[in-house]
């Protein structure tokens, strides 16, 4: 079931703060003497009388050992040697002459939001003032982001600016995700030893082995059950998070920006405002992910009308575009259901390969000689929303663009930095490229009726300067993809946009805030799927990821696989497809008609529900699932990705359904050929069963007989 979201409070008792929300305590004392320290970020601690709150905040004071200062640093907000730690320092900066050391302390704290505080922080000797926002949301999720200033009169460099999140001395398993291209966001875990876990991106993006969360839990913690607390850092650029634990210090979860060498240097009395970093904790990973998606789901910004079911153009055509061609894949679209017809790289000058033309953002005569109009006006006809590719952020050097204002590409020197998919990055906090590319955008955007752009971002930033002897300016070129992507929103408010990044390289709540969905991963293999859906998912809710039905020998893997499994992996994020659906002969039209249709009659559970994942013993078989926010009705798939050690299969449970509920388990659709290969049928497919969450949860029922590459997709009805 889901949590319900509770209203936010706070409430200051003589100086020990306790913030509450979506099921979450946050107490905060700011009577250490020297900066506030959080001593409980966990479950609901209910309306705790003060006496406790300060017993809690008394119950932490670390003691004096031997070998050790004799005033033991306490693990606070800003953890400082100035103040005795000497673990990895949330501030680290400098003057030109020299002068490193600073002490900031506590000089007030005032409630700043319903569950927020903000916190003032300063440093006489050192010139130096520091805020932190701190705030619980609705849905529980613990924010912060530091804030410092320059109060000297003399230039502050500023190295690296971390927020602290304290963890449990209990959680000792560490849990992140790495990848590359065409398998972002695999799993990974180990021991959390002494010493410090670092994941870096210094990319000036996430990149596709950026981990998404940075979590530590209790010993085998797992989706369903046990103790886990984790990080996000919502910025779409370099980034540094680490879990650091010492033998003479708590641990800790720390995250923030990766700074270059003199990237940001503070004139006096200029700020630095770092990014959110944004803190879930929960009994399991389910738990903990359903606060980002509730967060998510209550924003202002947040897709509301049903999910278009979505055609790309790529995997279909590539860079042959031709108006016949296009114009028969669009109609074949329509005939099975598609709602938003994408036409994706190739349609503008010079472009047909990806080693020139990009840039330049006019439509090609050559190959569109009447423009995009007639084949945008029979999408339309057809009653489809049309979409169209951009990448604003690169540029080809055989490209007129680049050509014409060589000086707007980044650089560090005057060679140009090594190639990668024969592009280079355009350097938009130039104020004229920046504004070049809005008015292209805003050109095409006026002439046709474009419904949603596909905004791909292919390669990593290197030595991100605006020419030979310039600074650094990484932090800057990604505050100016922001205001892009605001201001064409705000003139273009009916557009949606969805953030691709050479497949899923650009994942994060910075990017979020300015688009409509994601793009998972280049990889579209359902096998492969399975793990980057389930993974990106612990930050984004299933309607934000685009999953698409594949073609049956799959691109990117050369796997062949079955409509079935594409279909049945799909169902679980924003239906799309990615298919010459013109080679399909009827049968396979209609079958293909027949699971985009099952998809729209469950797209608005998708797009509320619960997403819920077993931990089951057996690695051969996978059960996920999303259950409606009233527990009444759920969705849930069992794939099979290996051959299994049980023959017949062993049970499978399905986790969060309503303990007091009983549901009818039912097949959604015909079983695939591959799904039960053995002669006697299970009984429980055959004949509906009705039993309730708990048994459903606890005991479960027998898994059908699959082949790997194979999934069933049942419907559980809540009845009486």
């Amino acid at each position: 079931m889901q949590r319900r979201i509770s209203a936010p409070t706070l409430r200051d008792a003589d100086g020990i703060v306790h913030l509450r929300a979506g099921g979450t305590s946050v107490v905060i004392d700011t009577t250490t003497g020297t900066v506030p320290a959080i001593v409980h970020w966990g479950p609901d601690l209910g309306d705790a009388p003060a006496d406790e709150l300060a017993g809690l905040a008394r119950g932490i004071r670390p003691q004096r050992a031997s070998g050790g200062l004799d005033d033991p640093a306490l693990l606070t907000l800003l953890p400082q040697p100035g103040h005795g730690w000497l673990g990895t320092p949330a501030l680290e900066a400098h003057r030109a002459s020299g002068a490193f050391a600073h002490r900031l302390e506590l000089v007030d704290a005032r409630p700043a939001s319903p569950a927020g505080l903000l916190i003032r922080l300063g440093d006489a000797a050192s010139r130096l003032e520091l805020t932190v926002e701190i705030e619980l949301s609705d849905a529980g999720l613990l924010r912060q982001r530091l804030a410092v200033t320059n109060v000297g009169d003399d230039a502050l460099h500023l190295q690296s600016l971390l927020a602290a999140f304290p963890l449990p001395h209990d959680q000792v398993e560490l849990f992140d995700t790495t990848g590359h291209h065409l398998r972002e966001r695999a799993p990974q875990r180990h021991a959390f030893t002494n010493g410090t876990h670092l994941r870096e991106s210094r990319r000036g993006r996430p990149g596709a082995d950026a981990t998404l969360l940075l979590c530590a839990g209790v010993p085998g913690f797992g989706f369903e059950r046990g103790a886990v607390h984790g990080v996000h850092m919502g910025w779409s650029g370099s980034h540094r998070l680490l879990a650091e634990r010492t033998p003479g210090h708590d641990p800790v979860l720390l995250a923030g920006e990766v700074l270059l060498p003199g990237e940001i240097v503070l004139a006096p009395g200029v700020t630095h405002v770092a990014p959110w970093v944004v803190g879930s904790w929960g009994d399991g990973l389910t738990a903990l992910s359903a606060r980002f998606h509730d967060e998510l789901r209550a924003r202002p910004t947040h897709p509301r009308r049903p999910r278009p079911v979505t055609l790309n153009t790529w995997e279909a055509v590539y860079f042959d575009h031709d108006l016949a061609r296009l114009t028969a894949l669009a109609e074949a679209a329509a005939r099975v259901g598609v709602e938003r017809f994408v036409l994706d790289d190739g349609w503008f000058r010079h472009r047909r390969d990806d080693t020139a033309g990009l840039g330049d953002w006019f439509v090609d005569a050559d190959v569109w000689p009447n423009g995009l109009h007639p084949l945008l006006d029979r999408v339309r006809e057809l009653g489809m929303e049309f979409g169209l590719w951009f990448e604003p952020e690169m540029v080809n050097p055989d490209s007129d663009l680049a050509r014409e204002h060589p000086d707007w590409i980044l650089r560090g020197r005057d060679e140009l930095p090594p190639v990668a998919r024969q592009q280079q990055v355009l350097d938009l906090a130039n104020p004229a490229a920046f504004d070049h590319l809005a008015a292209r955008l805003d050109a095409l955007l006026d002439e046709y009726d474009i419904a949603y752009i596909k905004w791909d971002h292919n390669r990593d930033l290197v030595e991100p300067g605006a020419g030979p002897g310039t600074a650094a300016r990484g932090h800057r070129n990604v505050e100016a993809v922001y205001r892009l992507l605001d201001g064409v929103r705000q003139r273009h408010p009916r557009l949606e946009i969805e953030s691709c990044a050479s497949g899923g390289a650009r994942v994060d709540l910075g990017i979020l805030e300015r688009t409509d969905r994601i793009w998972v991963s280049d990889c579209i293999d359902p096998l492969e799927r399975l793990v980057t859906q389930k993974h990106t998912g612990l930050l984004v809710p299933p309607e934000l990821m685009g999953a698409h039905i594949s073609t049956p020998r799959i691109h990117s893997t050369k796997r062949h696989t079955s409509l079935d499994f594409s279909a049945g992996v799909a169902l679980l994020g924003h239906l799309g497809i990615e298919w010459d659906v013109t080679a399909l002969d009827e049968g396979e039209l209609t079958a293909l008609a027949a699971w985009v249709e099952r998809w729209k009659g469950l797209r608005d559970l998708v797009a509320s529900g619960r997403v819920v994942h077993a931990d089951l013993a057996d690695p051969a078989l996978d059960v996920r699932g999303v259950v409606a926010a009233d527990g009444a009705r759920a969705l849930m798939t069992v794939a099979c990705v290996a051959t299994s050690a049980a023959h017949p299969f062993g049970r499978v449970r399905f986790p969060g359904l309503d303990a007091r509920r009983r549901y009818r388990v039912e097949a959604l659709a015909p079983l695939d050929p591959a799904a039960e290969p053995a002669p006697s049928p299970l009984a429980w497919l055959q004949d509906p069963v009705v039993l309730s969450g708990a048994a459903l949860g606890a005991t479960g029922v027998r898994a059908p007989m699959m082949l790997p590459q194979s999934i069933v997709a049942l419907t559980l009805t809540a009845v009486g």
